[in-house]
């Protein structure tokens, strides 16, 4: 605020970009096991059927990653064959997909919850500041689904022999706009957010009623 009093929108776009960027040192890597874990079994290899697709694994043969991947499996063997760097594969498209909400998410979060400020306790309501995340959060989530939808397909490390590789961003957009259609960039973005709204709501509501300051206090 420069005079204590009146928002500066600019400023919160910018510290809503700051947080962005720094979340996706942790969310890239989690994000990236996460896909491959809730990937796991879409292709199954039966040795001795010829009806059964075949795909390119992505790892270099461990046979414990087929049977029963787990985050820690999957973890070390990109670590192992791809260093630091396969851990985050899809850091760029992370990075689009994550800014741009966090720029819209803080400042939008922040303007609809000060709609419910009052001026006796000095805050929003419990209830407010819930309803206030569950409508940022979900708007956010939904704006951004296009750069979720080309974040995922670039960090699903299993391809199906018939399924594309892609080389960066722009190869990714391109081949799912002619394969797919425009309609395609906004799969999942019901669910993307029945997901956050509830996510910042709940995360926003707890924040607001200020149960980190009450914790303090038993320390001093």
């Amino acid at each position: 605020m420069e005079d204590g009093m009146q928002r500066n929108l600019k400023m919160e776009m910018l510290a809503g970009c700051g947080a962005g960027m720094c979340q996706v040192v942790v969310t890239c890597p989690m994000e990236m096991l996460k896909i491959q874990l809730q990937d796991a079994g879409r292709l199954v290899h039966h040795h001795g059927s010829a009806s059964a697709p075949a795909f390119r694994s992505y790892t270099i043969g461990s046979a414990s990653t087929h049977k029963c991947p787990s985050a820690t499996v999957i973890a070390w063997e990109l670590l192992r064959t791809q260093g630091l760097a396969g851990l985050y594969k899809g850091l760029g498209a992370t990075l689009l997909r994550d800014i741009p909400f966090s720029i819209i998410y803080f400042p939008l979060f922040a303007n609809l919850n000060n709609l419910g400020f009052n001026e006796l306790t000095g805050k929003a309501s419990f209830v407010h500041s819930f309803m206030s995340g569950c409508v940022a959060g979900s708007i956010a989530a939904v704006i951004v689904t296009p750069l979720d939808v080309l974040k995922t397909r670039i960090q699903t490390l299993k391809k199906g022999l018939v399924e594309d590789n892609y080389s960066g961003i722009t190869d990714c957009a391109r081949k799912l706009w002619i394969q797919e259609g425009p309609s395609a960039f906004m799969k999942g973005a019901g669910c993307r957010a029945l997901v956050i709204a509830p996510l910042f709501g709940i995360a926003q509501g707890v924040y607001f009623i200020g149960i980190g300051e009450h914790i303090l206090k038993c320390f001093e």
